[in-house]
């Protein structure tokens, strides 16, 4: 079987750590090939990063779009969920499939459901009856509990913990090393900051500070 030609839509920081994820896959025996990073408006460090690695530049997405024949699936690897809501709704208008990329290190637990354009990096744990929307972002060492469900364009941080029976609706950031206690819910388009506590259900559009979590209105 051929390899699936993957394009990883971002250069920066998160982008290449979606390399790490698409390579190490390759190198456990999975299907899949990086044809290069596409970025609209990339910095000379990062395209200097991109070739250190041996990992082509295609261009801007709509370059891509044009040049790509027939197209590649694509990984969104760029970390804001806004900006990557609005590229998504891009790419799906011009026919783009997205793929779903998982490092060969995560473990999932039984009846994990996934959405297209899922990330699960190095060392995350996803427990059972999960569910996981499309394009999620789980970064490296992150738990999400049993029986949770994150929305589409959810990004959990290094070292977060989504405890169980946690919902976490669309847009939202969960910063590294915080933590949500079982059976809440967070809003919408919110941001957790990095080790904040969640100890009660948190509105749309809050910034979560803090131990206890504390918010104000974005």
């Amino acid at each position: 079987m051929s390899p699936e030609q993957v394009v990883v839509i971002g250069a920066s920081g998160f982008g290449r750590e979606c390399l790490d994820v698409l390579e190490a896959m390759a190198e456990a025996g999975s299907p899949v090939d990086v044809a290069g990073v596409v970025d609209d408006g990339p910095s000379e460090l990062n395209l200097g990063r991109l070739a250190a690695r041996g990992v082509a530049y295609l261009g801007t997405v709509d370059d891509w779009l044009v040049a790509s024949e027939p197209m590649a699936r694509y990984v969104l690897g760029i970390g804001r969920p806004q900006v990557r809501r609005r590229v998504a709704v891009r790419l799906d208008e011009a026919g783009a499939r997205p793929f779903t990329a998982v490092h060969p290190s995560a473990t999932f637990g039984s009846r994990v459901a996934t959405g297209e354009g899922l990330v699960v990096c190095a060392g995350a744990a996803i427990s059972t009856n999960a569910r996981l929307g499309r394009h999620v972002h789980i970064n490296p060492n992150a738990t999400i509990g049993h029986d949770s469900v994150l929305r589409d364009f959810v990004s959990v941080n290094p070292g977060a913990v989504v405890s169980g029976e946690v919902i976490i609706r669309g847009g939202t950031l969960v910063g590294a090393s915080a933590t949500i206690l079982q059976g809440l819910s967070v809003g919408e388009g919110t941001i957790v900051g990095a080790g904040s506590v969640v100890t009660r259900d948190v509105p749309d559009a809050a910034v979560v500070k803090g131990v206890p979590g504390q918010w104000d209105r974005t």
